[in-house]
């Protein structure tokens, strides 16, 4: 089983930076994939970044390339998404995923990860 805990969404104005944290639990073995996803109004959710246990990745979306960066911190438990230059159309849910059962074709498609966290919510504004 694996638990997962977003923290540090918020307001910001676009051209801004933000820090997203992800306080991970895990009560299995094996290699695990970890990701950050995003849900806008009216979208399915959009895979932004993957990083993998073994230390493959990070991968990312086009549309984040460059401006996220997606790292782990094993001693501290826990997954950091880095946002900087956000845009408008940033704005969104954001969540942290966790996919046991080694390597992926689609390390960012959602359906590929069978945990998730609750969310956190991030909002760019002119």
């Amino acid at each position: 089983q694996v638990q997962l805990v977003e923290s540090g969404g918020g307001s910001v104005q676009a051209g801004g930076s933000l820090r997203l944290s992800c306080a991970v639990s895990v009560d299995t073995h094996g290699e695990i994939a970890w990701a950050w996803f995003r849900q806008s109004p009216g979208k399915g959710r959009e895979g932004l970044a993957s990083i993998f246990s073994d230390g493959r990745g990070p991968y990312y979306a086009d549309s984040v390339q460059g401006r996220f960066i997606a790292t782990q911190d094993n001693a501290k438990n826990t997954l950091y998404l880095e946002m900087k230059g956000l845009k408008l159309e940033d704005t969104g849910m954001y969540y942290c995923a966790a996919r046991t059962g080694g390597w992926t074709l689609a390390p960012l498609s959602a359906s590929q990860y069978n945990f998730w966290g609750q969310g956190t919510q991030v909002t760019v504004s002119s």
